[in-house]
């Protein structure tokens, strides 16, 4: 009866069981040793009282209770009472709660061992569960948990959106608790997918917040979102020492795009690459349409130590921007050398266009809008080689026009308003549904306001009247003011669009813009022409692409490689250019002096000059990539220089003459630019050697002067170290990095001063600084890192200035580009037994004993080809007299 009432009163007392021993009651059911019954307690001790035990049902929720009760009960009592054994057994009779009477002869009954085991059990899984946060907190962080068992294959998005959904329905109570300025900083459309389940989890955890900054979000969080939220478009590459970081949407993109791991950092979802593979994610996100950006830290470590803000996080700022026209950089663009053989296996030689083309469309009278007839302009522009191009033209419904000049360009990126008209949007469609190993044309649209004329012009006005005013600069700026509204619209929207990258500077110029050609079927059969270079270009039939790749394959150099087929698809020369490139390619190939075979050993194993110059141009290209173009050029310029005199006594062609005997003059300043530089430096990427005449850069003399003179201080100090060591033989040493370390063996350390600092130490010996190099070591590296930002200034002021002479450069290689291109056609000319054409003002084709350069290709020499002749002539009488 006593331990009936012991019961009833345990469980009376219990009230209402918690959640935690849900828990143990789940957990105590499956393990299959506690049977449950519907019966009393009583009743089952009744039936079987060997076996009896709590039940499943009854015992779970009454423990915690019962047995805080029977401790503190079995506190009271006085060991007087009662023997040890008495006591011993009152207690396991008392822990049992409904077991049978324990007698002084039997202390422990035959299943008490079985039934301690499970009670032990339990109060382990008590002390684990009912320690832990309370219920609704723990409800809302399991499936955090379950996140973590997803995330190890970080490619599976599907298992994680739909654990989000989850998580957001257990959370759904706490919304409420989210202050005004937390729901400001998730208010992050563009990336928003991602906060969603962190917003829950750090509204679940009652203590979410940085102590530093009183925030649920990490100083790194924060800046992040700040940047995030001025380039919404973009994925940033966040650099953080070694590495460069992913977060949020980000970071799933880039797992999914670069087979990557992600996972859930504080958050954020993150991921990572190595810092020395920048360039090769960089590129391949750019492949497949996405806007990148890099970040990179604009602190250094000592400077950051001495400053208002060292506390604080480092500074970072966004330094680049790429998309596939604006791929110009040292972060994408990394160096291949004049004596490599294979390039990089991620590098591949672009020698094909990076057109980024904008559209504009003016819709002159309600007739022509309901007819579907348009007046179209277009700028094109070539960020990578500074080449750029307009045209405007009525088109008509079919938007045939237009296609010709997309088939033409063949941009990789379009620049569009927001709203087209219906056939255009179409034909758009259709060019950017076309997908090769997921490389479509990127689409960026710009709201229709940059469109507008008004606005349109006031930008062109204000971007050309900043230059100085002269009379050259007025004649180009009135041309550029008379172009078709279109044009002017489009040529807007393209200055707007290139200053977020500061890619702006190549539009300057108006000199160097060209028109395209507006005969639409001379175009649209080049165009085809090109399209099937490309096409044939990824073929392993080599008779197949020997039948229109031929001439490509024996050029040199890229650059000429593009000058090649600029030819095939640029408008029909005049008759004296035709007669004049005919001849070139007449001398080369029945020429018997050796100025060619010279001129062609030239040409081999350049790198991409013209890509090069355009970098340093936009002050994008490393010490590297600038000194390989320098020591190119200058190489190029002293060899054509040496054979003037064999050309103008060998070459009888005014176009090549002209063409080699221009290129050293072109390229002379060249050499007082690769003078100036250290060589060692360069190739290492040191920036503080770079200069070896410190004459035109006074402020890196000031500081290095600052440097040397902190050097001799401590090297003075050093006398005074021997003094107090009385040993005149020691010397600093530097280890790890660490300089001016004093270098003792443990048995001597009595004699080190009690306020010298340790450094470090070995079983043999101990390294140590003094106060006074603490202080001036300290002041040192601060000087560096401040040389380090003063010759990043100089650098950039060093390309500003070799920037004056690149039109000049660019002449130079654009004569180099038509050389090389004369010596292809040459080559081909010899292979395929090619004959001379004479073309004359006549509207006539004679062609005696033809062979088409495609099928006579294709058959070979096994099949025979039977050659025709041609006879064409244009009647200039009246209609139905030919």
């Amino acid at each position: 009866m006593k331990r009936r009432k012991l019961a009833s009163g345990g469980a009376g007392a219990a009230g209402p069981a918690p959640a935690s021993q849900a828990v143990l009651s789940r957990f105590f059911q499956s393990t299959g040793i506690l049977k449950s019954t519907s019966s009393p307690t009583g009743a089952a001790r009744k039936a079987d009282p060997d076996t009896a035990a709590p039940t499943a049902s009854s015992f779970p929720p009454q423990l915690p209770l019962r047995v805080a009760a029977d401790r503190d009960r079995s506190k009271k009592r006085s060991l007087t009472n009662d023997g040890p054994v008495k006591k011993k057994a009152k207690k396991v009779q008392e822990k049992e709660g409904g077991s049978d009477l324990v007698t002084p002869g039997n202390p422990e009954p035959k299943k008490c061992r079985r039934t301690r085991i499970v009670l032990k059990s339990l109060e382990k899984l008590k002390a684990f569960c009912c320690d832990s946060a309370p219920t609704q907190n723990r409800v809302q962080t399991e499936p955090l948990q379950e996140r973590f068992a997803v995330l190890p294959k970080c490619t599976d998005f599907d298992d994680i959106d739909l654990l989000r959904a989850k998580n957001a329905v257990s959370s759904e109570d706490s919304k409420s608790q989210i202050n005004q300025k937390d729901k400001t900083l998730f208010d992050l459309g563009h990336f928003g997918s991602s906060h969603g389940n962190h917003e829950n989890v750090q509204k679940s955890d009652p203590k979410p917040s940085n102590k530093r900054t009183k925030s649920i979000y990490t100083p790194l969080e924060l800046q992040y979102i700040e940047m995030k939220q001025q380039y919404k478009d973009a994925i940033l590459c966040v650099e953080c020492g070694y590495k460069y970081r992913f977060f949020g949407e980000d970071a799933e993109i880039a797992a999914r795009e670069l087979n990557i791991y992600c996972h859930l950092d504080h958050n954020f979802m993150t991921a990572s690459i190595p810092a020395h593979r920048l360039f090769v994610h960089v590129r391949r996100l750019v492949a497949k349409g996405y806007k990148v950006g890099v970040v990179k830290q604009t602190e250094t470590a000592a400077l950051k130590a001495i400053g208002d803000n060292k506390s604080s996080l480092f500074s970072r700022k966004l330094t680049a921007l790429y998309t596939k026209s604006t791929l110009i950089g040292e972060d994408v663009n990394p160096l291949v050398k004049l004596d490599d053989t294979q390039n990089v296996e991620e590098i591949i030689t672009d020698t094909s266009t990076n057109y980024l083309l904008c559209i504009c469309e003016h819709k002159e009278t309600v007739k022509d809008n309901k007819k579907g007839n348009i007046f179209i302009g277009i700028v094109g522009v070539q960020p990578a080689t500074g080449e750029v191009v307009f045209d405007s033209f009525q088109d008509s419904t079919s938007r045939l026009e237009l296609e010709t000049r997309l088939l033409c360009l063949q941009p990789v990126e379009l620049l569009l308003p927001s709203d087209l008209s219906e056939p255009t949007e179409l034909l758009i469609h259709r060019a950017t549904a076309v997908s090769v190993r997921d490389d479509r044309i990127r689409v960026e649209r710009m709201e229709n306001i940059y469109f507008e004329y008004s606005y349109a012009f006031q930008a062109v006005t204000e971007f050309y009247a900043k230059d100085e005013v002269d009379i050259k600069g007025s004649q180009c700026f009135s041309g550029i003011i008379n172009l078709e509204k279109p044009v002017i619209c489009s040529l807007a929207a393209v200055i707007r669009y290139l200053k977020e990258f500061n890619l702006e500077k190549m539009l300057s110029k108006p000199q160097n813009f060209k028109q395209l050609s507006s005969e639409m079927e001379f175009m649209t059969l080049n165009g085809t022409t090109l399209r099937n270079l490309e096409i044939l270009q990824n073929q392993t039939d080599m008779k197949t692409k020997g039948s229109l790749l031929w001439v490509l394959d024996h050029t040199k150099t890229s650059f000429g490689r593009r000058k090649l087929k600029k030819w095939v698809t640029q408008p029909l020369l005049k008759l004296r250019e035709i007669n004049a490139r005919l001849d070139a390619v007449y001398e080369v190939l029945h020429s018997e002096s050796g100025v060619f075979g010279q001129i062609e050993n030239h040409l081999r194993k350049l790198p991409d000059i013209e890509r090069g110059l355009c970098s340093i141009y936009h002050k994008k290209c490393s010490t590297q990539e600038f000194f390989l173009i320098v020591k190119t050029l200058n190489h190029l310029k002293s060899e054509f220089q040496a054979l003037i005199p064999a050309v103008n006594s060998h070459v009888q062609s005014d176009w090549l003459q002209t063409f080699i005997i221009e290129i050293p003059e072109l390229l002379n300043p060249v050499e007082h630019y690769l003078k100036i530089l250290n060589e060692q430096a360069a190739k290492t990427g040191d920036k503080t050697e770079l200069f070896q005449d410190l004459s035109d850069f006074p402020l890196i003399k000031k500081r290095k002067d600052e440097i040397q003179e902190v050097k001799d201080k401590i090297q003075i100090h050093l006398q005074d170290i021997r003094r107090i060591l009385k040993n005149p033989s020691t010397q600093f040493v530097t280890v790890s990095g660490q300089e001016f370390l004093i270098e003792m063996k443990n048995s001597a350390l009595s004699c080190i001063p009690a306020d010298w600092v340790k450094v470090g130490s070995t079983k043999a010996v101990s390294r140590f600084h003094s106060p006074f190099i603490i202080e001036n070591y300290r002041h040192l590296n601060q000087l560096r890192e401040q040389l380090v930002l003063d010759c990043n200034a100089e650098w950039l002021d060093f390309l500003e200035n070799f920037s004056e002479h690149y039109h000049s450069f660019c002449k130079a290689v654009h004569h180099l580009a038509t050389i090389d291109c004369i010596f292809s056609l040459t080559k081909v000319a010899k292979q395929g037994e090619y004959c001379r054409p004479t073309v004359q003002e006549e509207r006539k084709i004679i062609i005696k004993n033809g062979r088409h350069p495609v099928i006579d290709m294709l058959l070979g020499e096994q099949d025979q080809y039977v050659p025709n002749s041609t006879n064409l002539s244009c009647c200039l009488g009246p209609p139905g007299q030919c």
